[in-house]
């Protein structure tokens, strides 16, 4: 098979970098390792900074990175176009740091209160443990309730949700995090919240 890219006199590298990611990643559904690797090349850097930035972790960030984009190689097919490669990239990304962080935290904490601006949360937590066996199982049932009404949310507002999870992050920090607007974050996090309220009772 004839490869992608039409070399001609002009190096096959030389091709890549000038090649927008469209290109690149229309190359590289059709077997061109090189194109995907221009890719890395092209994001991984800011990719490594979003991941670092949830996660604090140099390691942590690593390993999430590594996972995004071996994920993005194996579903790379299903990349319609929709939204930019970048895009589509940090959404990955975004998923495997916070999986990373999900298998190290003992339980979720998520803000029921708090004005709409966001910068003041307060999280479902019991901080003193010496609790009683009844005190503790409530405890854990609230959290297994929490945990599952989280992962019903649907993916845009699930995953706003899991950053400021994280490390308690303003609302400006989670929609840098996110790629999107401040105001897109703050109707988000009021929905997610309206929607955990309402399925928690």
């Amino acid at each position: 098979m004839d490869s992608y890219f039409s070399t001609g006199t002009i190096s096959v590298q030389a091709i890549l970098e000038t090649s927008n990611d469209e290109m690149l990643v229309a190359a590289a559904k059709t077997g061109e390792h090189l194109a995907f690797s221009e890719l890395w090349n092209r994001h991984s850097k800011k990719t490594f900074s979003t991941m670092y930035r949830i996660t604090r972790n140099r390691q942590d960030a690593e390993d999430a990175l590594q996972d995004a984009f071996l994920k993005a190689f194996v579903h790379l097919k299903n990349f319609d176009g929709r939204s930019s490669f970048s895009t589509w990239l940090t959404r990955i990304a975004i998923n495997s740091a916070l999986m990373i962080l999900r298998r190290k935290r003992a339980h979720p904490e998520i803000s029921m209160d708090g004005g709409a601006e966001g910068e003041s949360w307060q999280h479902w937590e019991v901080a003193d443990r010496r609790i009683n066996t009844e005190e503790h199982y409530a405890r854990s049932e609230r959290e297994h309730h929490l945990k599952r009404a989280i992962h019903r949310l649907r993916p845009a507002l699930r995953t706003i949700v899991e950053i400021q999870q994280v490390h308690d992050s303003s609302i400006k920090e989670i929609a840098e995090i996110a790629g999107i607007s401040v105001a897109a974050t703050k109707s988000r996090l009021l929905r997610a919240r309206t929607v955990l309220r309402r399925s928690l009772g």
